[in-house]
């Protein structure tokens, strides 16, 4: 009697589409990066600039060390890039910075892909496993096809990374709760990563810290798959979750004597609102307004995947559908972990409202464009819309081939025709980098250009917290800059031993080069010189640069002619 022929594992067919989608996403990496990169557009943005610097300077520094990661931004971005980030030439060009971004980018689709086909797979029949497949290939591809994330996972900016650590959270969530115990462990591994990473991590933390104590306390009756967890279990899931904000809060608490320097600090988003609003200028829109500023985020995510106001209103329309199709399943509870992908919608209309964090988008007043790149946030929740809706089609049995054929093509031309309206018009990233960023690039670039001609031995004294790039770009190692990093940030407000505040009261004294913008620390210290009767400072040039702070080098009496 012959053999029954054996299909091969289910395990293996995904493993290698998971591969060929990884070397495709791979392809689009690298090329997109060495298009960018010879188009001098990786650094654009003025916080990449910043994330690169406050790595380099851990190592890089008169006073070196993990104080140097400062407040405010989260830690984990900063340390992926050190190792990338030790060669002179990977930190000039700005490279050591994309390389994280590029990696996370690649494990983001992985895991989209993932979520979508296990969310999706039933059973092993056949049809169930192509839906599955279909539908897991076309998210995955329109994550991966995104314009915009494809630009920002060629730069130093913490977006491709952070939907790496989400997408990849929510995974472990949903294959926990399908029934693999060990799951869990693993879902709080990379959601301390994604709490180290940015902000929402935190309100994700929270969410699913929610999720798993209601199950632990309330736990449904257990069906084929299901995961019931005990309440230790759900506590060592808590602690874990917790582990990574507890950190932050201790180090900002010890280090500045305040555990929420980064929410109300001098450089936090509020500060920073407070010191632009001006009688005319009350806020932001979605100031104070939860429902307004949800809608400036939904706006955001719509003008990442399209380019025009019909298409962007369809892609809404999509993401209801499939969540109307998944309510109304029979299985509809195998679902319901995908929710957490939708977790961004409440974190930005709380942090737009109440957190000082402005949303500009071109369609809406002010009619600018500024943290527009916040709306990648909803990209996975996109994808999977579409994914599910291609599912949903397949699985519609009494619908013929043809019509659904013509539906899921329908779908994939819809995406593709919306994605080059993005093109066409420019990722509205990479224009929120260019506009916004061409004045204070501008001044670098001039600044960097003097900066070459100073002797390599000499020191240079300046206020790096605006211009930073300026001296990468010049290739001047930050052990030769005394600037704000260099005192004992634990004894604020003042630190008179710190090498900062005794080069400002005394400026030649401590270096051969002073550079001031106006208005800045160093600029004041100068000021006061001058006041003093001080003749140690001669002026060698000044940069006037519309819409930017002027800039002037002084020559001390420690630097020889």
């Amino acid at each position: 009697m012959a053999k029954p022929i054996r299909k091969p594992p289910l395990t293996s067919s995904w493993d290698s589409q998971i591969s060929l989608l990884v070397w495709l996403s791979a392809c689009i990496s690298v090329l997109s990066f060495l298009f960018y990169y010879r188009n001098r557009e990786i650094m654009l943005y003025g916080d990449a600039v910043a994330h690169i610097n406050i790595a380099r300077r851990v190592f890089d520094s008169l006073t070196p060390g993990l104080l140097q990661l400062g407040t405010v931004w989260l830690p984990l971005p900063h340390l992926l890039m050190i190792p990338f980030l030790i060669s002179n030439q990977m930190w000039q060009r700005g490279v050591g910075g994309s390389i994280p971004s590029m990696a996370a980018y690649l494990f983001a689709v992985a895991g989209v892909f993932r979520l979508v086909r296990d969310a999706l797979l039933r059973s092993g029949d056949d049809l169930s496993r192509l839906a599955a497949s279909a539908a897991a290939w076309a998210a995955a591809l329109l994550l991966a096809a995104n314009p915009n994330l494809i630009y920002m996972q060629t730069t130093a900016m913490g977006e491709a990374l952070y939907l790496a650590f989400f997408i990849w959270s929510v995974v472990y969530f949903a294959e926990f709760v399908r029934g693999r115990q060990n799951a869990l462990t693993r879902c709080g591994l990379c959601l301390g990563a994604a709490c180290l990473t940015r902000y929402d991590g935190w309100f994700l933390a929270a969410a699913m810290a929610c999720v798993i104590v209601a199950l632990a306390i309330r736990p449904s009756e257990p069906g084929p798959g299901a995961s019931v967890i005990s309440r230790r279990a759900a506590v060592r899931f808590v602690l874990l979750a917790a582990a990574a904000p507890a950190l932050w809060l201790a180090y900002n608490g010890i280090v500045y004597r305040n555990p929420l320097e980064f929410e109300n600090g001098p450089y936090s988003a509020k500060a920073i609102e407070l010191r632009t609003q001006t009688a005319g200028n009350p806020g932001h829109p979605g100031s104070g307004n939860p429902v307004l500023a949800e809608l400036y985020f939904v706006k955001s995510g719509e003008i990442t995947v399209a380019s025009n106001p019909w298409l962007e209103r369809t892609w809404v329309l999509l993401a209801f559908a499939a969540l109307v199709f998944a309510s109304m399943s029979s299985t509809r509870k195998s679902y319901w972990p995908l929710l957490l992908i939708l977790v961004p919608l409440p974190f930005y209309a709380l942090s737009v409202a109440y957190g000082g964090v402005p949303i500009f988008v071109p369609d809406w007043w002010p009619f600018s464009r500024y943290n527009v790149r916040y709306g990648l946030q909803l990209l996975p929740a996109f994808a999977a819309a579409v994914g599910i809706l291609v599912y949903a089609t397949i699985m519609t049995t009494r619908w013929s081939a043809k019509l659904r054929t013509a539906i899921v093509a329908a779908l994939l031309i819809f995406a593709a025709v919306s994605y080059a309206t993005v093109w066409r018009a420019a990722p509205v990233t990479l224009q929120e980098a260019r506009i916004n960023m061409r004045g204070r690039n501008h001044l670098e670039a001039q600044l960097a250009s003097f900066l070459r001609l100073l002797p390599p031995d000499s020191r240079l004294l300046m206020y790096l917290g605006d211009h930073v790039g300026a001296v990468q770009q010049a290739g001047i190692p930050l052990r030769r800059v005394i600037n704000e990093g260099n005192h004992r940030v634990w004894m604020q407000p003042r630190d008179p031993d710190g090498l900062w505040e005794r080069a400002l009261a005394d400026p030649a004294k401590y270096a051969g080069y002073v550079l001031a913008f106006k208005g800045d620390p160093v600029w004041q210290a100068v000021e006061a010189a001058k006041a003093r009767g001080d003749d140690h400072l001669q002026e060698v040039f000044e940069i006037h640069v519309s819409g930017q702070a002027h800039a002037i080098l002084y020559r001390t009496s420690n630097q020889p002619d």
